[in-house]
């Protein structure tokens, strides 16, 4: 996978935020096999806010700190989930979720907002997704959020 080329080839150069969120979020759940959910949370104050995504209806609000999203957020850390259902205070947008990726991305003042990918299956992210991710979202922070 080198989803992260094709993403720098998506947004480079584009000065539209949203819209090339909204490209990402396309680009990663029609790329990435056997996921239900792919999208942005951006951070406002002490919580995260609902940014373009793929997928079923979502949470708008994420407190720092709460659920995966919040979590990963506040520690700052890549957080892999092979059972969404172990991890303690877990926010469930979708009940069909079984295993979740989130990816912080950075601005300026530091932790701007995450990637969060959702898969109905357990266990579905491995090692080499998340390195992939991590690279895709280096790219994202250098077009968009620097």
């Amino acid at each position: 996978m080198e989803l992260y080329l094709e993403a720098e080839s998506l947004i480079k150069g584009v000065s539209h935020f949203t819209a090339n969120l909204a490209n990402l979020s396309s680009l990663i759940y029609n790329s990435l096999p056997d996921v239900n959910w792919a999208g942005f949370y951006l951070l406002e104050g002490d919580k995260l806010v609902l940014g373009p995504f793929q997928g079923k209806p979502a949470c708008i609000e994420i407190p720092l700190g709460k659920g995966v999203c919040g979590t990963a957020a506040k520690e700052d850390r890549t957080l892999v989930v092979d059972d969404v259902t172990s991890f303690k205070g877990h926010i469930a947008c979708d009940s069909a979720s079984r295993s979740e990726i989130v990816i912080p991305l950075h601005g300026n003042s530091g932790v701007a907002g995450v990637i969060d990918i959702d898969s109905a299956s357990f266990s579905r992210f491995s090692e080499n997704d998340r390195e992939e991710l991590e690279k895709l979202a280096r790219i994202t922070e250098k077009h968009l959020f620097v």
